[in-house]
């Protein structure tokens, strides 16, 4: 479907023109129409499938429509003479709240709607000035967001939506007790979004709990395999994996290659072996300083991009459309993991090639 019959304003379909997009992915297409009218969503959908802009392009049509409605609101941001956040959107890491942000500059550059990202790992400074300055858009980490509420910079009471983007990485990685806070302090008359790319039973409980009588939108199976990604598993024990990786790596013909470690360590221990055997290599994840993850990630994007060792944050948190290999170095402990790992690669319609060492262990 075009967007240009999905009932989208002037504004956000020139924003569209502008970037080359014209025909909306399953996702978008299934969803936008639903969240146009206000309903809640449970949206499951593989990364890379056109998420954000199914949540963001909706969301930035809502928030200017009731700029011209009475509402409760927009009276008070009319008496008050400054922004009030007006939808807030949750994401489990820096990189993907980052990207988000940036989505809903790119939609809404032709709209008057302000947006800021706050995260942690850097100074809270320049965060807290711009949103003093007033926005209406907030995405957020759920550590920072609470701990600028707790400071008195953030107030939830005017959220109309509210959106949890990958909502199973927030619950893997331990952040229940953060969204239930945050949740009960945004008002209870409000949209909620749920889009996430496996529905454990979990999700569906949190569902239940969060959204009023939900549509439901799913674009693939649970925990299925990008289609256009070829798999292939090499048997090795660990004690060789290093060398079949230089070899493999030095035999193959390939662009951005994306390498998993199982932890952080073994993630910067593998770019030490690559280096050393005159492979330019980089390591990220979370013990890296936002500085040095922004400065890998600027590396990774370039035309003479490294090879880039990484643990499960960067399955999630990275966006790059011309991955052409992802090695799985330690295999992951399930199949939803190792289903977002090699979605890395074969998105925005080509392909791609997952290699994973599989040795006793």
């Amino acid at each position: 479907m075009k967007f240009e019959c999905m009932s989208l304003c002037d504004p956000l379909l020139r924003s569209l023109e502008s970037v080359g997009y014209q025909d909306a992915t399953p996702i978008q297409e299934q969803a936008i129409p639903h969240l146009l009218k206000g309903r809640d969503m449970i949206g499951c959908a593989q990364t890379g499938t056109g998420k954000t802009a199914a949540f963001a392009l909706p969301t930035l049509q809502q928030l200017l429509d009731s700029n011209h409605e009475p509402t409760g609101v927009a009276r008070r941001r009319r008496r008050s003479g400054r922004r009030v956040i007006r939808s807030l959107t949750l994401a489990p890491t820096r990189e993907l709240a980052g990207q988000i942000a940036e989505s809903f500059g790119t939609y809404g550059k032709f709209t008057d709607l302000r947006h800021t990202v706050i995260y942690g790992g850097v100074r809270q400074g320049p965060q807290v000035r711009a949103l003093q300055a007033g926005v209406d858009i907030l995405v957020a980490t759920p550590g920072r967001l609470l701990d600028l509420i707790g400071q008195g910079f953030i107030d939830l009471a005017s959220v109309e939506i509210l959106i949890l983007d990958e909502a199973d990485q927030m619950l893997d990685m331990g952040f229940i007790h953060d969204l239930r806070k945050i949740i009960a302090l945004a008002p209870n008359r409000r949209q909620t979004l749920m889009f996430s790319a496996t529905m454990p039973p979990k999700i569906r409980e949190l569902s239940r709990q969060w959204l009023r009588r939900p549509a439901e939108v799913h674009v693939a199976p649970v925990a299925s395999t990008p289609e256009r990604v070829s798999q292939a598993v090499y048997f090795v024990e660990p004690r060789h994996k290093a060398a079949t990786l230089t070899r493999f790596l030095l035999e193959t013909s390939r662009t951005k290659t994306l390498v998993f470690s199982r932890t952080k360590r073994g993630a910067d221990k593998i770019a030490r072996c690559l280096e050393r055997d005159g492979i330019r290599a980089m390591a990220i994840h979370g013990n890296k300083s936002q500085a040095r993850r922004q400065a890998v990630i600027r590396e990774f994007g370039s035309n003479r991009p490294p090879v880039l060792v990484a643990t499960d944050l960067a399955a999630r948190g990275l966006d790059f459309s011309d991955v052409s290999h992802v090695i799985n170095y330690d295999l992951p402990d399930c199949p939803e993991t190792y289903v977002h790992r090699i979605g890395r690669t074969a998105r925005a319609g080509a392909s791609g090639k997952a290699v994973s060492f599989c040795g006793r262990d």
